[in-house]
């Protein structure tokens, strides 16, 4: 399958709109919309919610770029002017993750939001804006997968994408970008269908995002073949996933016995004799 992929949409003279940029603009405005939607049914505050949500977009468009400059950092040492390119890639995925959702802890508390519930109605507006960016990666060539004989192999064309981000010519390539934009709409179809179900509690449907996110990361990881860092035999990505896969369920074992937990009443002090 050929890939004559369009990294950049239009170009109005010195004016160039890039294809990722729009679409990972589309990626963080939907994602934020359907949280939006989801915090109105559960009567959360919309106004912080919406702070909130924008917190989440800086925070993580920051910390995708932080974690690209730690993982590429001897090519950024060994050639500075590679750190152009910082302003026109999306950066590491997991990089945005950890630090927006670091940072919307921290508001979530500052302003008393119910924590977990909070967490619950951002966790498929980060799947659905996933999916959308992965399709960005796909036209920009970034992300792109390791050579294959798989008849859905996809060959990119453009020069400029070789150029901008590395991405191999005139070879098939595991569409790794695509993988991974399918594997976040499974997930968003299985948080959606599934939060209702059986007995929900605070924390479930976002920790089951880290869960089966970690899980498809890092499988998707052994087709990549572009350079992302490694700690040991593993990517930078498949270690975090190591960490993050228990965590999560640690944290669905903790929250759903604490909600089986019988709330104790309170004593009422007798009453003095008058």
């Amino acid at each position: 399958m050929w890939g004559r992929m369009y990294p950049r949409l239009l170009e109005l003279g010195p004016i160039t709109v890039y294809t990722y940029g729009v679409l990972l603009a589309a990626a963080y405005l939907l994602g934020l919309k359907l949280a939006m939607v989801r915090a109105s049914r559960r009567g959360l505050d919309a106004g912080r919610v919406l702070d909130l949500g924008i917190y989440i977009i800086i925070s993580a468009l920051v910390g995708a770029k932080l974690l690209l400059l730690v993982t590429d950092f001897q090519t950024f040492r060994n050639d500075p002017k590679e750190l152009l390119t910082l302003a026109r890639s999306g950066g590491v995925f997991y990089g945005g993750l950890i630090l927006a959702v670091s940072v919307a802890l921290w508001y979530i508390r500052r302003v008393g939001l119910p924590l977990w519930t909070t967490c619950d109605v951002f966790a498929p507006g980060i799947a659905l804006g996933h999916a959308i960016g992965r399709f960005g990666c796909l036209f920009a060539g970034c992300c792109y997968g390791r050579p294959t004989s798989k008849p859905w192999g996809i060959t990119f064309t453009d020069p400029f994408a070789a150029t901008n981000v590395g991405t191999p010519l005139g070879i098939p390539l595991h569409p790794t970008q695509l993988y991974e934009a399918a594997a976040e709409l499974l997930i968003l179809g299985i948080l959606l269908v599934t939060e209702r179900k059986g007995r929900p509690y605070p924390g479930r449907t976002f920790w089951l995002y880290m869960l089966l996110y970690a899980i498809t990361r890092f499988v998707i990881e052994f087709y990549r073949g572009d350079e992302r860092g490694a700690v040991g035999m593993f990517s930078t990505s498949q270690f975090i996933s190591i960490i993050l896969a228990p965590l999560a369920i640690g944290m669905l074992i903790y929250l759903s016995r604490r909600a089986e937990a019988p709330v104790p009443e309170r004593k009422r002090k007798p009453k003095k004799a008058a």
